[in-house]
């Protein structure tokens, strides 16, 4: 069972990585139970900030992200999930939410 610090708002930041290629896709957040979501269903869901709801990913875009391996960082304070990125990441369109350079 993964036992990740979380910050005052109960949340943790959670980097989702495309498992077989490495490509770095989205950054979200979890609580509690986000993660335990996650864990039973195989599929991502995330804590949205902005709307205070949670979210599964893909599941009114269709671009799921399925859950290979959650890691968590030496610190707690990070979880790192590989997962099977079907379609984009990104709400603007883009395969990743990193792909545009500064």
């Amino acid at each position: 069972m993964i036992e990740p610090r979380f910050d005052a708002n109960g949340l943790v930041a959670v980097v989702a990585q495309q498992w077989d290629t490495g490509e770095v896709l989205m950054l979200a957040w979890m609580d509690a139970e986000a993660l335990r979501r996650t864990q039973e269903t195989g599929r991502a869901t995330y804590w949205s900030r902005s709307r205070q709801e949670y979210w599964v990913k893909g599941e009114t875009s269709g671009n799921a992200q399925h859950v290979r391996e959650i890691r968590l960082d030496c610190d707690g304070d990070a979880i790192l999930l590989l997962v099977d990125q079907e379609g984009v990441a990104c709400h603007t369109g883009r395969r990743s939410c990193f792909g545009a350079e500064q």
